[in-house]
């Protein structure tokens, strides 16, 4: 009698088996990616770099949004921007307003629209930063030159969407939605873990969480970091990382998805363990 096929996967290994993942993610949004990464054998730290918290002026948000209410495009950075944006919208304007254009900066934030309100207008093929968005013919001068558009977006951040945007003749709004705040870290904890030997990769999902990863942990006394491999998003961030002093090339992710950064993790693993 001849194996099945379930028997037979049920004796294999697990791709990530034993395999040490610190996971970046903010607390409440870490649950699906570590839940996948322990399904797939690893051995999940959860460290929170970033807290996704409501603005501290709450009525000069809603301000925003009322004034984004009139505005021909909307572009969502992020799905917390998705998620915090929307919340003000339905309360301030009852929804998103009839006629107006909606954009996303990747799979991601157009999956949380298309999940929340509507599938969006303009997506990019490939990428999800600021650079892959303003590649798309309706984003071109031609097209944007007088219209008003709304960044949906944290306290802060990059400004190449909006200069561009202003650049090709649009008037550009902000609306701050949310805030990102640094939680506390335990970085004597990591320390020890990785000093044990017992941290192969981080995976590090914004610019802002690796910034703040190697603010918390710096070289010395935290030389594990060096032997650990960090799982990005895009080239833009793993550039970031080299500009650090990291030594290990990074493993870059074809988008901010959860499922995107596993599988590259997946496809490390295999390469590194010659699978």
């Amino acid at each position: 009698m001849t194996e099945s096929n379930a028997a037979r996967a049920a004796r294999e290994p697990l791709p990530l088996a034993g395999l040490g993942v610190v996971v970046t993610r903010p607390a409440a949004q870490a649950g699906p990616m570590v839940e996948r990464l322990e399904a797939l054998g690893a051995r999940v730290v959860r460290l929170p770099l970033l807290a996704i918290e409501p603005p501290l002026d709450l009525e000069a948000a809603r301000a925003m949004v009322r004034a984004a209410a009139t505005c021909d495009l909307a572009v969502f950075v992020s799905t917390n921007a998705v998620d915090h944006g929307l919340a003000l919208l339905r309360e301030t304007c009852g929804g998103v307003p009839a006629g107006m254009r909606l954009a996303a900066i990747g799979l991601a934030t157009a999956q949380a629209l298309q999940a929340q309100a509507r599938a969006p207008d303009l997506v990019p093929a490939g990428g999800f930063d600021s650079e892959s968005l303003l590649a798309l013919e309706e984003l071109q001068a031609e097209r944007v030159q007088g219209r008003r558009v709304v960044i949906f977006r944290g306290n802060g951040g990059r400004e190449k969407l909006s200069a561009t945007l202003r650049a090709r003749g649009a008037e550009v709004l902000y609306a701050e939605v949310y805030r990102r705040a640094r939680p506390p870290v335990d970085a004597e904890a990591l320390r020890t873990l990785g000093e044990a030997g017992r941290i192969d990769a981080v995976v590090v999902t914004s610019g802002e969480s690796l910034e703040h990863l190697f603010e918390a942990f710096p070289r010395p006394p935290h030389h594990w970091l060096d032997r650990a491999a960090l799982v990005v998003p895009s080239a833009r961030i793993g550039e970031a990382a080299r500009r650090h002093g990291h030594p290990l090339e990074p493993v870059v992710a074809s988008e901010a998805g959860d499922e995107a950064l596993v599988l590259a993790l997946v496809r490390w693993q295999q390469t590194r363990s010659g699978a």
